[in-house]
């Protein structure tokens, strides 16, 4: 534990002006960004009297070991450079007001020749348009189950859509009337986008509209005496009016705003968020954060800093209502204007329908704070309780704050993997998984430990930095060393590594750290039989109580290693099961393989494939296709081919 004074600036280093500051600990990490008006009021108060300081400010303060600056213009560039650095550095002391769970959106994707709508989650692509989010896919769905039957779009994947071309035969939406089947013909490209316009206007809060022009062909048909015509458009009707139901209007001016209410104790904030389009209320999210040193007007300015900052601009709405208003509010609301390019305003709602709605969201929150608060009373202190026994069995001089798990997967000595998980105060820091591909893959476990650790430890010890995936592709290609700042936090060392085996695993651990100069790491295994810890040097054991929260916690990491190491095996098992089939057949090399592939999808559908289709495929002549044909489905592949010039040989 540092001492704040050891690395505190002399005061008339630090400028006045306005900027960006960094805290970083002894390894060179960033562990807290933070943005100011005037860098020297801020950064002095950090070093005050330690006692004075919020218990997680003194945490932070007491961890770092340097501070930096950066000065800028004005608070604008203050807010855009804190984001950034805060999504280049993740730093361990920011709190971070948006949850990283992936809610689900209905996409169209208008960038496609034929769009789709789908259940899409993760990062927004572009060309395609998003409505939501919802809080279950299921709802989404059930929605767009229903308005098939009026905007009969496309929703079936790219194997299902190329299978019915090459085959002539829709799937059953098409056969239901529940898509238009643009991939056999029945609406051209540019009939089926006119769909998916229509689409995308009805979620976006045109829907009257398409309403009234439903009724007024159902009349149309009525009057002509064609009932069976006006008995669907009915049905149509009652479809869209169903759809328009599950979303409520709850303003009625047509509204584009995001509403957020936030309730809070000593130690959290629950977040709550409905977005409303249209006056309708289109999606509603919500988590719950630590709350740190921070007030709510500054809370509400991290979080619609974090919750806009990757946005695209068409997602940040017009209006932007909050229960108190952010700290900087003018810079903040300059901020969301440039991304959006026009007009948003922050602002506090007082009275009518908005501050209703406001009310609404704020009792969301409390009793998301509420079912929180009971499931976080034991949680908080079986998972401090679990590191401290740790401590205490381990002999180390502190807690073990971030842990390390590896483990080895294959089969029969065939496609060895290794991967390595961390824990940071007892939960699962997923950014931070690795994967490895055992280059000498003997099937000895202790030889791939050893390699994976060694690999892993070397850029700790050399001051490198480490490849964020050992894949094919790039199999341990290390950055730059010491410029990649993005890769530095494989460089922040564990407290405690675990390995899933006995002994002969963990000797194997401890060779390969002392191998490359670490002896400041605890080891330890797990093995599975009995669920015993192994330490290095000994030749029993140390069996603790079933009902352990240490034990439950060294299980935990050490079955989520096993599940990652399974998990990346079967992908590359997977893959080199497909393009076996492919291997050894003449002219036909990696690359042309991929092609073939992802042409026609899988190994089954090359087989249905004519020597004529393979050669549409880029890099396919007649001699390479006459081979697939050959080796894939039995046939006489015909005459040689020199495949440099295609002559026929005798």
């Amino acid at each position: 534990m540092a001492d704040p004074r050891s690395y505190r600036p002399r005061p008339g280093e630090i400028p006045t002006e306005p900027g960006v500051y960094r805290f970083r600990d002894q390894h060179g990490r960033v562990i807290y960004v933070g943005k100011a008006r005037s860098l020297r009021s801020r950064l002095s108060s950090y070093f005050q009297d330690i006692s004075a300081l919020h218990p997680r400010t003194r945490q932070m303060v007491t961890t770092g070991a340097s501070v930096e600056w950066t000065v800028v213009r004005n608070e604008v560039e203050a807010l855009q450079l804190e984001y950034s650095w805060i999504k280049e550095f993740d730093p361990r002391f920011n709190v971070k007001y948006r949850d990283d769970k992936s809610y689900p959106y209905l996409a169209v994707t208008m960038g496609e020749e034929y769009p789709r709508a789908q259940v899409m989650r993760g990062r927004k692509r572009p060309g395609t348009r998003y409505f939501g989010p919802y809080a279950h896919a299921w709802a989404i769905r059930e929605t767009l189950d229903t308005l098939l039957r009026v905007f009969p779009v496309r929703t079936c994947s790219a194997g299902v859509f190329r299978r019915a071309e090459q085959t002539g035969r829709p799937c059953l939406l098409g056969y239901i009337d529940k898509c238009s089947a643009p991939c056999v013909g029945r609406v051209s490209a540019e009939e089926h986008r006119a769909i998916a316009e229509d689409f995308c206007d009805f979620m976006a809060g045109d829907g009257e509209r398409f309403v009234r022009r439903i009724e007024d062909r159902m009349r149309a048909a009525s009057a002509e005496l064609d009932f069976e015509t006006a008995a669907r458009l009915r049905d149509d009707v009652g479809a869209l009016r169903r759809a328009l139901e599950r979303s409520a209007v709850v303003l009625p001016d047509a509204t584009d705003a995001d509403v957020y209410a936030l309730a809070d104790d000593e130690l959290e904030v629950a977040v709550q968020v409905f977005i409303v389009r249209g006056g309708r209320v289109r999606g509603q999210r919500g988590w719950v954060s630590e709350k740190g040193a921070e007030d709510l007007a500054s809370i509400v300015e991290h979080l619609l800093q974090q919750v806009y900052g990757g946005e695209r601009g068409d997602d940040v709405p017009r209006e932007v209502l909050v229960p108190v208003l952010p700290t900087d509010h003018a810079e903040l609301e300059e901020w969301l204007s440039g991304l959006r390019g026009a007009r948003v305003r922050i602002r506090v709602p007082q009275r009518g329908d908005k501050r209703t709605l406001m009310q609404t969201v704020a009792r969301n929150a409390e009793q998301s704070l509420a079912r929180h608060k009971v499931a976080r009373s034991g949680d908080l202190t079986l998972r401090s309780q679990a590191l401290q026994d740790l401590q205490e069995l381990l002999d180390l001089d502190e807690a073990p704050l971030r842990v390390e798990s590896f483990d080895i997967s294959h089969v029969q000595g065939t496609d060895v993997v290794g991967s390595m998980v961390v824990f940071e105060d007892g939960l699962p820091r997923k950014s931070e998984y690795r994967r490895f591909i055992v280059r000498e893959g003997t099937g000895d476990d202790t030889a791939a430990m050893h390699e994976v650790l060694t690999r892993r430890f070397r850029y700790l010890s050399q001051g490198k930095n480490a490849p964020v995936v050992d894949d094919e592709k790039n199999p341990g290609k290390p950055g730059k060393d010491g410029a990649d700042e993005k890769s530095s936090k494989f460089r922040y060392p564990p407290n405690l590594v675990v390995v899933d085996g006995g002994l002969p695993q963990v000797n194997a651990a401890q060779a390969a750290l002392r191998a490359v100069g670490v002896d400041d790491v605890a080891v330890v295994g797990l093995a599975k039989r009995l669920e015993e810890v192994w330490i290095p040097g000994q030749d029993y054991p140390v069996v603790l109580p079933r009902t352990s929260e240490s034990l439950y916690l060294l299980q935990r990491v050490r079955d989520e290693a096993h599940r990652f190491a399974n998990t990346f095996h079967r992908q590359r098992r997977s893959r080199s099961m497909t393009t076996s089939q492919l291997d050894g057949i003449p002219g036909l090399g990696k690359a042309r393989q991929q092609a073939l592939l992802a042409r026609f999808g899988s190994v089954k559908a090359l087989r249905r494939a004519r020597v004529e289709e393979l050669q549409e495929v880029p890099g396919i002549g007649p001699a390479v296709a006459a081979a697939v044909v050959a080796r894939l489905q039995g046939a006489d592949p015909g005459p040689a081919v020199n495949l440099s010039t295609g002559e026929v040989l005798d």
